[in-house]
């Protein structure tokens, strides 16, 4: 299996791309198909059936995000999106994501922080998560019982706030070898290709921030993995973190894909949204002179009608069915992509595959911009 992973890992860029993409989409679509099949009335057998699918598409996905993320790194360096966070509800996320897996594994997870509760630091959220996603990860599946422990300590100083992290897991030879593919196959021995990678990730997002990373023997067959990591000082508040609107949107969705359609209502029905769908730009058109949506979200690429001339039509409608708010779906999310959807008329961009992170911030983007739009309308008829 890790000889096919690197032949996969070397594939072109172009191809590599192509592929991981193609698997994400499929995977979206068989979890949605999986979540859509667990609402109804199955038997026993069925529901374990479905339960084993969802799983298996789960793990693909990850094994995937992983992957792509250790090419994007090891080939072309770390890149970040840094932005203001408390550390301390870092550590609060830290625990609540892997609690739940150390609890099936039997494991009992403990997360300390010490240091200034409102202790604030520029840096990439997701990034830092991966650090201890991999070195938790790592820890729990190495310990058959017992705790794992997991604790961060913040200094804040005139050149930053450092942060070292630790956790204490099993003793893993695979720390004293040496050369990635060799560290890999080590670990992947273990405990599977998936951890594997997520370690790997974790050492090298750690170097990548320009970090320390050391191991430290803790009596019997366990060790501590310990990280230093500094990062600036935030000079903003960090943002409050969305909410889902208060009243749910219904939104018309657009694609000439029925998996890609389910996704997308999948997605919205999360956000307690209810949905109707049309299969081209033509439908929607037609579907969009009734003005009873809240939101549309449109494909690009779509036979009889594409996204953008469905767009174009739907804003040349008179009154408020022209004005309702319009997010492209498409895996051509480039910025001229992007600046050509908005002289189309539309009011954002979500790339596919969908994340639910960014359908929801889009989906308020839009929403809160119509809001306004509203408010200003009504002052606008207070006054005359």
């Amino acid at each position: 299996m890790l000889r096919n992973f690197w032949l996969f890992m070397s594939l072109p860029t172009f191809f590599f791309d192509r592929v991981t993409s193609d698997i994400c989409k499929q995977m979206e679509g068989v979890l949605a198909l999986t979540e859509q099949l667990q609402r109804q009335r199955l038997s026993p057998d069925a529901e374990a059936c479905v339960s084993g699918v969802a799983e298996a598409a789960s793990g693909v996905r990850r094994l995937l995000e992983a992957a792509i993320n250790l090419r994007t790194v090891t080939q072309h360096g770390l890149t970040l999106d840094p932005a203001p966070l408390r550390l301390r509800e870092l550590v609060d996320e830290v625990h609540s994501r892997w609690q739940p897996a150390a609890e099936m594994s039997g494991v009992t997870l403990l997360v300390s922080y010490d240091g200034d509760p409102d202790a604030c630091a520029l840096g990439d959220r997701s990034r830092l998560l991966q650090v201890f996603g991999g070195f938790i990860g790592e820890a729990v599946a190495s310990m058959r019982r017992g705790a794992v422990e997991a604790s961060v300590r913040t200094v804040i100083g005139p050149d930053g706030v450092r942060l070292e992290g630790r956790i204490r897991g099993a003793r893993n030879p695979a720390w004293q070898t040496k050369g990635l593919e060799a560290r890999v196959r080590e670990i992947e021995a273990r405990f599977g290709l998936e951890l594997a990678i997520g370690v790997i990730l974790a050492r090298q997002i750690v170097e990548g921030l320009g970090g320390s990373l050391r191991s430290e023997g803790a009596g019997g067959g366990s060790e501590t993995i310990v990280f230093d990591i500094l990062l600036p000082i935030a000079s903003e508040t960090p943002l409050a973190q969305p909410q889902v609107a208060e009243r749910s949107a219904h939104i018309l969705v657009v694609d000439d894909n029925a998996t890609n359609r389910m996704v997308a209502q999948a997605l919205c029905e999360m956000f307690d949204c209810t949905c109707e769908s049309a299969c081209d730009g033509a439908e929607a058109l037609e579907a969009a002179r009734s003005g009873r949506y809240d939101l549309i979200l449109m494909d690009i690429k779509m036979p009889v009608m594409d996204g953008m001339a469905a767009t174009r039509a739907i804003r040349a409608l008179p009154g408020m069915p022209g004005s309702v708010p319009i997010i492209a779906l498409t895996a051509n999310a480039e910025p001229e992509d992007a600046q050509a959807y908005r002289d189309a008329g539309m009011n954002g961009v979500v790339e596919k595959p969908m994340k639910p992170e960014h359908l929801l911030a889009a989906l308020q983007a839009a929403l809160g911009e119509t809001s306004a739009a509203d408010a200003e309308d009504a002052q606008a008829a207070a006054a005359a």
